[in-house]
């Protein structure tokens, strides 16, 4: 019933962060839909309805990530001290270029650069985040102008400082037990905690009776599994799995204990009392 009173809808489109001292001009619509040719760079869009009474409330939907390959250029991005220095090498000449960086959407930076200038150097990052950088060319350096002619040229990630891993993997668990192989299952790393970029994964086991560990195998950081192999029969071992960044191993997981079979395969995890028992 309200729909049928509607004279028409008020969009705001406005770009985090946003520098600017005021805000871009609204946009005039009748119809219910827009379409808008917007840069990788975050957006905020309020759209408010109007008739004769007046406005409605605002209703305000965040423009969500979107990620491609297809960029045409390259950002490289490298440590000087307590420096970090971004390059780039344009394929196209734009009046300047703007540069997004920060952790999050609300924790971004902006700043408008001469296209003349193909580097940019960051200062006083904060050590084990992760930052993401976007530089996009615009032949409008205005900050009303970006929506129209912003065009993202490269996105990266980097840390300021690399860490090590503060925990190991969680959800340990092992799987399809037979006497001479066992498979390792585990949930990766999540962002937050690894501090640094993920390179991968060491899996290390030891027979419970002994006191030496097996040499550590090393998996990519996308994979999630291992298959153990060459292993004893009716034998107790314990495996443990940690994650690593250019900065060193994190921590090792607790010990998992398994039991080999004599026969055939072991459906399912018996508990230490139950393998004392027998």
């Amino acid at each position: 019933a309200q729909s049928r009173n509607v004279l028409g809808y008020y969009v705001n489109v406005q770009r985090v962060p946003n520098n600017c001292r005021h805000l871009p001009k609204r946009i005039v619509l009748k119809d219910q839909e827009i379409l808008l040719n917007l840069s990788m760079a975050y957006y905020t869009i309020n759209i408010s309805a109007y008739n004769q009474a007046g406005e409605s409330p605002q209703t305000t939907y965040i423009v969500p990530d979107f990620y491609t390959t297809d960029l045409p250029g390259q950002i490289n991005v490298r440590h000087e001290g307590t420096k970090t220095v971004v390059t780039w090498t344009p394929e196209y000449s734009p009046k300047c270029f703007v540069v997004d960086w920060g952790t999050s959407k609300e924790d971004m930076h902006m700043k408008i650069i001469p296209a003349t200038t193909g580097s940019f150097v960051l200062d006083n990052i904060q050590p084990y985040k992760l930052n993401k950088i976007m530089v996009h060319g615009s032949d409008a350096c205005h900050c009303e102008s970006f929506a129209r002619y912003e065009r993202t040229f490269g996105v990266a990630h980097f840390y300021s400082v690399e860490g090590v891993p503060r925990i190991g993997p969680t959800n340990v668990t092992i799987l399809n037990i037979t006497k001479h192989t066992a498979l390792v299952q585990w949930t990766e790393i999540g962002a937050e905690d690894c501090l640094g970029f993920l390179q991968g994964y060491k899996i290390s086991y030891i027979i419970d009776s002994a006191s030496t560990k097996s040499p550590a195998v090393i998996v990519n950081s996308s994979t999630t599994r291992y298959h153990l192999t060459g292993l004893k029969e009716r034998t107790i071992y314990r495996v443990q799995v940690s994650g690593f960044t250019s900065a060193g191993e994190g921590p090792w997981t607790l010990s998992q204990p398994f039991r080999t079979p004599k026969y055939g395969i072991v459906e399912a995890l018996c508990s230490c009392a139950a393998w004392h028992q027998s």
